[in-house]
């Protein structure tokens, strides 16, 4: 680890501590040249396997461009889409796994993506889930509704 103020390379842990719920352990580090402090944070690196057996490292960026696409001309902001990316990397995180099949980061996208705005998630589900006809939106739209509760049904909060 170099010193970030005088780049040595001869520092001492001080302190180790879980972050994050176990997903991260920060450490308090002193430099034996300069004796100054400093603070990092280690975290497990997430691979993603692609389809053709090579590897790359998750990139929330990279998951959330893809999901602003299903969002253009949507009433979606750029808040609204950093904080998917969270979830879905604290979903992918929470798994234990640190080598995720691509087809999993898709999964982890569709949940927190049907809350945010069901006509992207159509665009998106279209996408990933391959469809092939207009058949293929009805029986997607059919589960939407299906999996909604009216209002008049939801239960009533008593108090």
């Amino acid at each position: 680890m170099h010193c970030p103020y005088c780049r040595g390379t001869d520092t001492r842990v001080l302190d180790s501590r879980v972050a994050d719920d176990g997903g991260s352990i920060r450490r308090r580090r002193t430099c034996s040249s300069c004796s100054k402090r400093f603070t990092t944070i280690e975290q497990m690196q997430l691979t993603v396997l692609k389809r053709s057996g090579a590897t790359e490292p998750f990139a929330r960026e990279k998951a959330v461009a893809g999901v602003r696409k299903a969002c253009k001309g949507r009433p979606v902001s750029e808040d609204q889409l950093a904080c998917l990316g969270q979830a879905v990397e604290d979903a992918l995180r929470l798994s234990g796994a640190a080598e995720i099949p691509a087809h999993e980061v898709g999964l982890a996208i569709l949940g927190p993506l049907r809350e945010l705005d069901e006509v992207a998630y159509l665009r998106f589900a279209s996408v990933y889930r391959a469809f092939e006809s207009a058949d293929d939106f009805e029986d997607e739209i059919a589960k939407l509704r299906a999996d909604r509760v009216p209002t008049e049904l939801a239960p009533q909060p008593t108090g």
